[in-house]
């Protein structure tokens, strides 16, 4: 199969010093690609296990504030607990900002103005302690799953951008640097065609000169 060169190319020298600053180009571009490539790999699988320790925590405490809530339905009944849910105050407004990791814009949740309630809204009286304790749990845990779908965006976030980068590494190693590669040699085998007809040539008008002389 023939070597593919880039089109529109003139066979000249200074063509041939025009590709070879292409190709320095292209081979420092592909060499940093893959340097960022692989830093975003390490850094994607940081945060992937970070993602999965923290889910392990997320589900014990989701296991510790339902046993607490069934523990209170057992108590009060069901109906009881669901008409008391509806006084549940709200933990507070949401804004998203985004962070730097690595040049990826990753979305982040600006958490200073989210306050899990302290205190709940229904009397104490008519309730009991472990309805309490499934509140804050249940509170506490609102704003733990905000920070998990802050990590799982960045994930997603990391792993686009490395999919990006990937087929940028792919087009200059498999495309770009091999068809300068076959435009280099296809100039210079050229050059060199020319630089042999150029010597045959004034060979023989040397040859001509000297036996018109003779």
């Amino acid at each position: 199969m023939a070597e593919q060169i880039l089109e529109g190319v003139n066979p000249t020298r200074m063509e041939l010093l025009e590709t070879r600053k292409k190709l320095t180009l292209a081979e420092k571009g592909h060499k940093l690609l893959e340097e960022k490539r692989d830093a975003l790999v390490e850094k994607f699988f940081e945060v992937i296990e970070k993602r999965n320790t923290f889910l392990e925590e997320i589900d014990e405490n989701f296991k510790d504030a339902f046993l607490s809530l069934i523990q209170a339905q057992m108590i009060l009944g069901e109906n009881k607990v669901n008409d008391v849910s509806y006084l549940s105050k709200d933990i507070g407004d949401i804004y998203f900002e985004s962070d730097n990791i690595m040049g990826v814009k990753i979305p982040k949740i600006n958490k200073k103005e989210i306050k899990p309630p302290t205190k709940p809204l229904y009397g104490f009286f008519e309730t009991c302690a472990k309805l309490d304790d499934a509140h804050k749990k249940f509170s506490e845990l609102s704003v733990r799953l905000l920070e998990l779908a802050e990590i799982e965006s960045g994930i997603k976030s990391l792993s686009i951008e490395i999919e990006k980068t990937k087929r940028r590494v792919n087009v200059l190693e498999n495309t770009l640097i091999p068809k300068l590669f076959a435009t280099i040699k296809y100039i210079e085998m050229q050059l060199e065609e020319r630089e042999r007809e150029d010597f045959f040539r004034r060979k023989r008008i040397k040859a001509l000169m000297e036996a018109k002389r003779e």
